[in-house]
């Protein structure tokens, strides 16, 4: 258009607008372009388009099952591929502190529980569960021997990150290619994401279908193990809390303490309130016990029927509370001070200093007896009763601030990081090794997260994290890792699909998902008799994979697959790592 053109003149307003849009386009091309890949910007949008686009994209579910946040790598690979992509040094970076992130986070999380895991039936799962492991090594080694060249060093570690796509376990896939880095001084023109990324799909849908395959390989009936799970736990009290309100008629107890007759019983118990002459009040261990008395009772379901036997009947009360010269009541508290982390309820002196009772405690959503020797962590909820003013004062010890639990413990995570690094650059020798194994930046702070987790209260480390808060960091970790590693794949992907061993990925990668679910599934049903839903939740938790627990759950009416699940889930997540560097090493 010539500078005199009367269109111009008159009509200025369009050619700002396209001006505007000329100026507007170059802006988002130059973002964009390879040549700007070093700018925040770049790098910014980079990460943004890849996790959001695989995030909604993982939401959608094809035969009832997605990938969730997993779709991020696949979308990273995409962006790899038509070279959108960012500095190597950069990924690198964002990968591991992702990775670092991620595991902490998990290792926080399942330390409280990790090594009560290992009690009662939880040991025989723990070993089913870890025989599975192993079978899915020596899996990947057959299918390596049979199906590779052993004279290329590089089918070895692809296959490792086929093992780990086969058995959905991301972390395993980080610690397997930073213990590579060490092997492989030089670099590597290799990428075990792809292998990873071959076996995945194949690997969420061939862990629920062969759990599926056992229940017609086992006949399973699934109303029938509904009724015996429901049978079970209502035979099994699990040390529930179970209240009573029964009358002293043991001659031997008159004229005796509470506290007496505690130790003769041997049974841990709380006697919240007594009835004595017409007065109600909150007993403590001096209170002696008279025939006729009234009393309510707390104590684990399993030894309510010892208690009551002792003690006396069980019977209905009026006892008109309000009435009462001195008013009782029940608060639920929260436990937030910091210097109560680690204590036991005996060193507390709830009745004897304070006048007050603990009746039960809620961890995460599950009621626990008070026993004596319960420790408390920051993030407890406990019952309380007694005379109003004594509860606010228990209350003001205990903190009871639900703004100050939901403030996340930032410095307890970042120095349970700073030590994880230190542990896991230490180098461990063992013979017939080529070099030292580390736990690196996987398994290091894996180990010092779990034993935060567990001991922290020890060293005077808030451990707790609200639910939320734990999921946001490990799937920000998470998404992190997965985008870092697909992009870096992306540019070598579709050769090793089309042209290399991709498919060989896919059906191996599918045997080591199937095999050791079919034997390890069998027997634990056919010899030890697990209930097949407590088999479904192990074997989820083995291969740490939430799909296959979410279809557990869709079909069974109790908690057996949780609980399965998180029985065997810390161990299994423990040695997915430690075995990645084991192999590649």
């Amino acid at each position: 258009m010539l500078p005199g053109d009367p269109k111009k003149l008159h009509r200025p307003g369009l050619f700002l607008w396209n001006r505007a849009k000329v100026v507007f386009m170059d802006w988002l091309i130059d973002i964009f372009s390879a040549e700007k890949q070093d700018t925040v910007a770049h790098i910014m949008l980079l990460y943004s388009i890849v996790i959001a686009l695989g995030i909604y994209l993982g939401k959608i579910k094809i035969g009832g099952i997605s990938l969730g946040v997993t779709f991020v790598l696949f979308v990273g690979i995409l962006a790899g591929h038509i070279k959108f992509t960012g500095p190597i040094p950069v990924l690198t970076f964002v990968q591991d502190f992702g990775l670092i992130l991620f595991v902490f986070m998990i290792g926080l999380q399942v330390g409280p529980g990790f090594f009560e895991s290992f009690g009662k039936g939880g040991l025989k799962l723990n070993i089913l569960s870890t025989v599975a492991i192993l079978l899915n090594v020596l899996v990947m080694f057959a299918c390596y021997y049979i199906f590779f060249d052993t004279q290329d060093k590089t089918n070895l570690p692809m296959m490792v990150g086929t093992l780990y796509g086969a058995v959905t376990n991301t972390p395993g896939l980080g610690a397997a290619n930073e213990a590579l880095h060490s092997v492989f001084k030089n670099g590597m023109n290799f990428d075990i994401a792809s292998g990873y990324a071959c076996a995945y799909p194949l690997g969420v849908v061939g862990i629920i279908g062969a759990t599926i395959a056992i229940r017609y390989i086992c006949k399973v009936n699934l109303q029938e193990e509904n009724e015996k799970l429901n049978e079970e736990e209502a035979e099994n009290p699990h040390a529930k809390p179970y209240t009573m309100y029964l009358k002293v008629q043991n001659a031997y107890i008159a004229g005796r303490k509470l506290e007496e007759i505690s130790e003769f019983l041997n049974r841990d118990f709380v006697c919240t309130r007594l009835m004595h002459e017409g007065v109600l009040s909150v007993p403590t261990l001096d209170n002696v016990f008279e025939l006729g008395d009234e009393i309510l009772v707390v104590s684990a379901e399993a030894d309510a029927a010892a208690i009551r036997a002792f003690i006396g009947p069980e019977i209905e009360v009026d006892w008109h509370e309000e009435d009462q010269p001195q008013q009782l009541v029940s608060r639920r508290i929260v436990i937030t001070n910091s210097k109560i982390n680690g204590k036991t309820l005996g060193d507390i002196h709830f009745r004897s200093v304070y006048g007050v009772n603990v009746t039960r405690i809620s961890r995460q959503g599950m009621d626990l007896f008070a026993g004596r020797n319960h420790r408390f962590i920051v993030g407890d909820r406990i019952m309380v009763v007694g005379p109003e003013e004594n509860v606010n004062r228990v209350a003001s010890m205990m903190g009871n601030s639900e703004k100050r639990l939901n403030a996340p413990n930032i410095a307890t995570i970042f120095v349970g990081i700073i030590v994880g690094i230190i542990f896991g650059t230490l180098p461990i020798a063992i013979p017939h090794m080529p070099v030292p194994m580390k736990l690196g930046l996987a398994g290091g702070p894996l180990v010092i997260a779990i034993l935060i987790g567990r001991f922290g209260y020890r060293m005077g480390l808030v451990t707790y994290t609200t639910t939320s808060a734990n999921m946001m960091l490990r799937e920000i970790g998470l998404a992190l890792f997965l985008a870092s590693v697909g992009i870096k794949a992306g540019a070598t992907f579709w050769d090793t699909v089309v042209q290399g061993d991709g498919l060989k990925y896919v059906y191996t990668g599918f045997i080591i998902t199937i095999v050791p679910i079919l034997i390890v599934g069998t027997i634990a049903r056919l010899k030890y008799k697990f209930n097949y839903f407590t088999i479904m939740g192990m074997l989820a938790g083995t291969y740490t994979d939430p799909p296959a627990l979410a279809y557990a759950n869709s079909i069974c009416a109790g908690e057996a697959p949780a609980v399965g699940y998180s029985t065997v889930y810390p161990l299994s997540m423990f040695l997915r790592i430690f075995l990645a560097q084991v192999i590649v090493l």
